[in-house]
């Protein structure tokens, strides 16, 4: 049987060669790597073009390797669908970040199940405080109002700058600060 492995890296990382090279160290003989480079972690599996390569050239029975559990889905919806697809042809699905738990098996789909309540209790935690609480949370100190990169100073400059005809982009890597704090602190100035 085959092994396909399988890395996704969005546009900011930079780990495709990490990820290759735990799956190497783990051990597995890979006979076709796919790798989606560019491609957002918000992007559903099913819209990834090396995602859907793989699924098109896997057989039933082979086996598919991923470092995390992330690589096979935007969101626990999404890696859920994805793998009941692949267990619906048996292929086995091993994610490394799991100690090399096949998530097709039983074992693996209840490891799953619980991994996925844990996220989904975590993000209902955090979507029920109410605006009450987070005021509570705010008097004692706990959440701190964001301050700003550029001084009061710096920010005069940056607009100085700007109606002297210099670039959002070149302000923003003398400033060292993102273009969008530029254009933030020209409109409010």
């Amino acid at each position: 049987m085959r092994i396909f492995a399988y890395s996704r890296i969005s546009k900011k990382d930079s780990n495709l060669d990490k990820q290759n090279a735990e799956i190497e160290q783990a051990g597995f003989k890979v006979d076709y790597w796919f790798k989606d480079e560019g491609i957002s972690e918000k992007t559903s599996a099913s819209k990834r073009p090396q995602f859907n390569a793989l699924l098109a050239q896997i057989r039933d029975g082979e086996t598919m390797v991923v470092s995390k559990l992330d690589r096979l889905g935007r969101d626990a919806i999404d890696v859920a669908l994805t793998i009941k697809t692949l267990a619906a042809r048996k292929i086995q699905v091993i994610v490394l970040q799991l100690g090399k738990l096949d998530i097709t098996s039983k074992a693996g789909k209840l490891m799953l199940t619980m991994l996925s309540a844990v996220a989904e209790l975590e993000t209902d935690a955090r979507l029920k405080r109410s605006p009450a609480e987070l005021v509570t949370t705010k008097e004692q100190g706990k959440i701190q109002k964001k301050t700003s990169a550029l001084s009061e100073q710096q920010k005069l400059q940056v607009v100085e700058r700007l109606n002297l005809g210099e670039s959002v982009k070149e302000v923003s890597r003398l400033f060292g600060v993102p273009r969008i704090n530029i254009m933030r602190i020209n409109a409010a100035l």
